[in-house]
């Protein structure tokens, strides 16, 4: 009976009610923000749509901190709205499903995901990711819409070391909401820094159903879906050049072969 409490008071996270993470902001605070944003996302996902998940058995047994997460990118906010609530969930023992929404009494704190700074403006819901788990980054290749350059934010990859440190992080390494578009080197140049467990992730059906942005229905009754695969440790003595490709490779954004992806992305 004891050990039976103890974990369910350890899944409440009681015992760390006023740590703070390596930003020096209460977990607290941050499950409380969490928790909202669960609520008013959990029937876009759920009953507006239905999200479809799959290998949440590879996140069972992983450490608490040093994993990065890579996914291709859709939306800017369902796309990481739909992860944390798969991470909420296996916390409370769950696999495969979010069909189980108390879990958001007592959301996984130790998450976070890279960001764009100017994708975060404006907005409650970017206001609780930005509050509630973002890392903020200034892109060097792009800001309000178009293509610029300027100088590499070297503080970004600082944060996100910290954050690995700390917990699980989520990151885009396309950069983009673009189908296909190229992989960032600096995910690779973090790879060979942190060494982290890397979980390449896949996700389908977001742009069907939402806005670009996520926070608009486009269609309902969407299959969305959201694919962990198998964690990996990359070989740091691999070439940053390597890890981009191997990266392309896991989240299965290699071009197809001929015009095809041009159909598949006018379509989409």
């Amino acid at each position: 009976m004891k050990s039976l409490l103890r974990k369910f008071l350890t899944m409440l996270d009681v015992y760390g009610f006023f740590e703070r993470d390596p930003f020096g902001n209460l977990l607290f605070v941050k499950r409380v923000l969490m928790a909202t944003l669960g609520v008013l996302t959990y029937g876009r996902l759920n009953i507006t749509n239905k999200l479809h998940v799959e290998g949440t058995e590879h996140l069972e047994n992983l450490p608490q901190r040093g994993v990065l997460f890579l996914s291709n990118h859709q939306t800017y906010f369902m796309d990481i709205i739909a992860m944390f609530h798969v991470f909420f969930s296996v916390k409370w023992g769950f696999r495969n499903s979010v069909d189980y929404p108390f879990y958001l009494l007592a959301p996984k704190a130790r998450v976070y995901y890279v960001a764009a700074s100017e994708t975060m403006k404006g907005g409650l819901i970017p206001r609780i990711l930005s509050q509630g788990g973002a890392i903020l980054v200034e892109r060097s290749w792009r800001a309000k819409g178009q293509d610029v350059k300027r100088e590499v934010d070297l503080s970004a990859s600082e944060k996100v070391d910290k954050a690995i440190k700390f917990g699980w992080v989520v990151s885009f390494p396309q950069g983009t909401t673009s189908p296909y578009a190229p992989i960032r080197k600096g995910t690779a140049h973090l790879i060979k820094h942190s060494n982290p467990i890397v979980v390449p992730v896949v996700i389908n059906g977001f742009r069907r159903g939402f806005d670009k942005k996520g926070l608009l229905l486009k269609k309902r009754n969407t299959q969305l879906s959201v694919r962990f695969k198998e964690p990996i440790r990359f070989d740091t003595n691999l070439t940053v050049d390597e890890i981009v490709a191997q990266i392309e490779d896991f989240i299965e954004q290699e071009k197809p072969e001929g015009k095809r992806w041009w159909v598949e992305k006018a379509k989409s």
